[in-house]
């Protein structure tokens, strides 16, 4: 079931989606009760159903508000980045670029979830239930279709299945670099200057990402020799 759309200006709503998505990311979806939530916010049960309906719902629409802009502004880098390669594929750096700014952004932002948010968005995507799997998947089919598309084109040599699970990859050294408890307290405390600075920051990650994105493809049978001798 589609999230319902809110009007950020209502006090009401914001009141509701502010507490709920503390609590989501503080406990999970699970273990946060309607109680808890309609505590938090200090309405009553009637206005959480009212507005929201049932907490499944809610929980979507605690997503979509942050999300959607910020891959509202992943897809306008991308469309840039790639016009300006035109008529080559966009150079991976760029794709990546395109990836990241935007959740750096969000995360230095409280008034849009900050970090907090985001580490929200690590517990959905670990999440065992299945109505969680199923929206953010559909939800964001085609931003992750138009993302793997590019990097198809930059990376023609990658079977599909391969890339598949490289992006997979890199979306989660992203995730820890952007939501980890201490990852950006580490990047201060070695260069200050760097967690202000999106580009160098970016450029720190990307030859990591872009090592493994272009790393030869592994033949089977050398993996499985490899983790022959790990396990002794």
């Amino acid at each position: 079931m589609a999230a319902k759309v809110i009007q950020l200006g209502d006090a009401t709503k914001a009141r509701i989606l502010d507490a709920a998505e503390a609590l989501f990311m503080e406990h999970g979806f699970e273990a946060t009760s309607l109680r808890l939530i309609t505590g938090g916010a200090g309405v009553n049960l009637a206005a959480v159903n009212y507005h929201f309906g049932t907490k499944e719902e809610l929980f979507q629409t605690v997503l979509t508000r942050r999300l959607d802009p910020m891959n509202q502004a992943r897809l306008a880098l991308l469309d840039r980045f790639e016009a300006a390669a035109a008529p080559s594929a966009g150079p991976c750096d760029r794709i990546l670029a395109a990836l990241f700014i935007p959740a750096l952004e969000l995360a230095r932002d409280p008034a849009r979830g900050g970090v907090n948010f985001l580490r929200l968005l690590g517990r959905a995507y670990a999440d065992p239930a299945p109505f969680i799997r199923k929206f953010l998947s559909v939800q964001y089919a085609p931003m992750i279709a138009r993302f793997k598309d590019a990097f198809a084109r930059a990376l023609p040599q990658l079977p599909r299945k391969e890339l598949s699970w490289r992006l997979h990859f890199i979306m989660g050294a992203l995730s820890y670099t952007l939501a980890g408890t201490d990852a950006l307290k580490i990047i201060a405390e070695l260069n200050p200057v760097e967690t202000e600075n999106d580009e160098i920051l970016l450029r720190r990650l990307a030859p990591f990402l872009l090592a493994g994105l272009n790393a030869p493809l592994p033949e089977l049978s050398d993996v499985t020799r490899e983790f022959d001798i790990a396990l002794g």
